[in-house]
């Protein structure tokens, strides 16, 4: 019957069946083995990265380190300060600058932690070390306070000592040699050098025969043969005052009987000067008092010095802004990175004052206190000329307190020039500025940045005060540093000149004051 049990159309349908089983096992096992390859593609890297089969790289030295920047106020010599603190700036973390005052504080902030040492600079010129020992707060800001120290001085060089060929042939130097004994063992058998033969007229100094030594004692020695000088004086030992005139042996007979015998009996002479064992000096009576038990624990006592347990040494704290501060820029960075001067050098000094004077007459068109120009000449008569001939020239209105400043802030950058000034007056009348500028290519004055505040609005537009150039993001750029001061705050500001333009890089205390340029 169709259909039934061992038929060939259920064989044909159990082939069928049998052989789609197996290309669907075929294609598992195609599936396995791609899924297996690529989990070995996978795991190479993992076994690529097992410590041990690939160098690891010194994951240290890509590391960014920390650079610390902070300014040192103080009164009085910087060797010697009356008083300082160290205010800190910014810290640079590698990615972005961070506050100073803030950044990473338990509760100090770490740029003013006990034992961080900071390099002063001056222009980029190392002037110091100053090493943080305590820390406070001024006014709700964190201050450090330390002490001074010198920079160390360079080791010096091992001098290397010269090698002398003493076989040289060739050289004329004289040279000093020892002179063998004749008598030596290696003169004798041959083996060694042998010494140039005896002058016979060559002087020779003896040693003169002991008194006490008798003819025959002395028979033996080379000095024996010598015939004795009748005329040769001879030092004898001065008589013992103990000793008396008449001794024994000299009344015996008239020569002495030994050595001693015969310097005894040369009679003193009475005049002679003798010198005598002083007297011992008393001593004064002197009270001792022995030593009293303090029994009173609570007894106050007087301690020389000063305990140990107090801290060390710092230099007083500054308060305030006196009128004598002065201020360094500070660095702290654990690589030793070399020096990077921001000074610029002009190729003709004629330039540095021609640049000035343009500054100058940028500063007083600013504050407002620009020389007017000249009126108009009348016409010539001779009244005219002898009045011209007698009316000297207008001076231009002075700037009181004026900084003119020429930085090279990268190599080969050209000059950057900063000068700050004011006017004279009352201090609430009186008006800051601060200009930026570059030499442009016809050598005429390119102003940057201009800021112009005046006493009253001190906090709306606080002071700008130029405090120096420094590398704040350790990439061989120097970076404008400014005191903002007001009225009852200041702050501090990085500025950047790149391509022409001066813009603030960073402010401390959250960006609450943002100056910038104005038209």
């Amino acid at each position: 019957m169709p259909g039934g049990p061992g038929t060939p159309d259920q064989l044909t349908a159990s082939l069928h069946y049998g052989r789609a089983g197996l290309v669907a096992s075929s294609r598992r096992l195609c599936v396995f083995a791609c899924s297996f390859a690529i989990a070995l593609l996978a795991a190479s890297p993992a076994a690529a990265q097992y410590p041990g089969q690939v160098d690891k790289k010194d994951k240290d030295k890509e590391a960014p380190s920390l650079r610390a920047i902070a300014v040192l106020e103080w009164t009085g010599d910087l060797t010697k300060p009356k008083t300082s603190r160290l205010v800190p700036i910014t810290v640079y973390d590698g990615q972005q600058l961070q506050d100073g005052s803030v950044y990473m504080a338990r509760p100090e902030p770490m740029a003013v932690a006990d034992g961080v040492e900071y390099i002063l600079q001056k222009n980029g010129a190392k002037l110091g070390l100053y090493d943080v020992e305590k820390s406070g707060q001024e006014q709700g800001s964190w201050v450090g306070f330390g002490a001074w120290k010198s920079m160390p001085k360079p080791e010096p060089a091992p001098a290397v000592a010269q090698k002398i060929d003493e076989d040289d042939a060739n050289s004329d130097r004289p040279v000093l040699h020892r002179k063998h004994s004749s008598g030596s063992d290696s003169s004798k058998d041959g083996s060694g050098p042998q010494g140039p033969p005896p002058d016979p007229d060559r002087p020779t100094l003896h040693k003169a025969p002991d008194a006490s030594q008798t003819p025959s004692q002395s028979s033996g020695s080379d000095t024996s043969n010598a015939p004795a000088d009748p005329d040769r004086p001879t030092l004898h030992k001065a008589p013992d005052a103990s000793q008396t005139s008449s001794s024994p042996s000299t009344q015996s007979s008239g020569q002495p009987s030994g050595a001693n015998s015969s310097s005894a009996s040369t009679p003193s002479d009475p005049d002679r000067p003798q010198l005598k064992r002083g007297k011992a000096k008393q001593q004064a009576d002197e009270g001792y008092v022995s030593s009293v038990e303090n029994t009173d624990p609570d007894r106050p006592r007087l301690l020389r010095g000063k305990p140990a347990e107090n801290g060390p040494a710092v230099t007083p704290t500054l308060m305030g802004l006196p009128s004598d501060m002065e201020q360094a820029v500070a660095v702290s960075d654990p690589r030793n990175r070399p020096d990077h001067p921001w000074s610029y050098s002009w190729a003709n000094l004629d330039d540095e004052a021609k640049m000035k004077a343009a500054m100058e007459d940028a500063a007083r068109t600013a504050l407002g206190i620009q020389t007017p120009p000249p009126a108009p000449a009348p016409r010539k008569t001779a009244a005219t000329r002898a009045k011209a001939k007698s009316t000297a020239p207008l001076e231009p209105a002075p700037l009181v307190d004026e900084e003119f400043r020429v930085f090279e802030l990268a190599y080969g950058s050209g000059a950057t020039l900063v000068m700050t000034a004011h006017t004279d007056g009352p201090p609430n009348q009186q008006k800051y500025v601060t200009l930026i500028g570059q030499p442009d290519l016809y050598g005429s004055l390119l102003v940057l940045f201009k800021n112009v505040g005046d006493g009253a609005h001190l906090d709306d537009s606080p002071r700008m005060r130029l405090v120096d150039a420094v590398d704040a993001l350790a990439d061989n750029r120097g970076e404008l540093l400014f005191e903002l001061r007001g009225k009852t705050q200041r702050q501090f500001a990085l500025y950047r000149v790149v391509r022409g333009t001066a813009t603030q890089l960073f402010v401390t205390g959250g960006g609450a004051t943002a100056i910038e340029a104005q038209n």
